[in-house]
């Protein structure tokens, strides 16, 4: 007689993810770190790069609209917060509302931590005698950037957990679309001379961190529990 096959649980991608936490945090603090202190060659380093795609982007006007275009509809903060409802909705009618509201949460987390971090640190934005865009609040970290990262984060994340992780079709499609749209909303956010570099790179580095810690806690309290 043959003992039932049991169903394989999904992955739930926690022991990869505890790696990642934890660089992403520690180098997302070294760099808080560097831009409260206005360490010299960070801002050496940022205004280099500021200047350089200012002067390209008031000269090709026609690729700063395109760049207008892509950071204002495309990879708008907004935008990525509609495709996370979308897909919050999907799994609560598909009764895993344990994960929809999971992942519902920390999206929001990461736009409150966004703008928590925008008022403590206070950084002001590139400013020019003739600029090509303009943006409000404090500049650091890029809330473009980071809700980029978040939001394809979670989208793998959930990939993970349906079994269709690394070398799946689904997870190749993702992480092509999410290296595209996380890397290019920050270069078009430097490119219109509203961020610095490093709040680019802050913005990315915390939006990993969020991620990877709330896949690792929700593995560990929420699905250990179940079990």
């Amino acid at each position: 007689m043959h003992s039932p096959t049991l169903p394989r649980p999904a992955r739930t991608g926690a022991p990869s993810a505890f790696p990642a936490a934890l660089w992403s945090g520690v180098l997302a603090g070294v760099l808080l770190v560097l831009v409260v202190v206005e360490w010299g060659p960070l801002i050496s380093f940022d205004r280099a790069v500021a200047h350089g795609l200012h002067e390209s982007a008031v000269r090709q006007p026609g690729l700063t609209h395109a760049n207008r275009v892509f950071s204002d509809w495309v990879w708008d903060p907004w935008a990525m917060r509609l495709l996370i409802a979308v897909i919050v909705v999907r799994l609560w009618r598909s009764r895993e509302r344990a994960v929809a509201l999971w992942t519902a949460a920390v999206s929001a987390l990461g736009a409150g931590l966004q703008q928590a971090l925008k008022a403590v640190v206070g950084r002001d934005r590139p400013q020019w005698p003739d600029p090509v865009d303009s943006a409000h609040f404090a500049s650091f970290p890029s809330g473009h950037a980071m809700t980029a990262t978040v939001t394809f984060g979670l989208i793998l994340w959930l990939l993970a957990r349906r079994d269709k992780g690394p070398g799946t079709r689904a997870w190749l499609l993702v992480v092509a679309l999410g290296a595209v749209s996380v890397l290019g909303v920050g270069l078009t956010r430097m490119y219109l001379g509203v961020h610095w570099a490093s709040d680019v790179l802050g913005g990315w580095l915390l939006g990993a961190c969020l991620v990877s810690v709330a896949a690792v806690t929700y593995e560990r309290r929420v699905v250990s529990r179940r079990g």
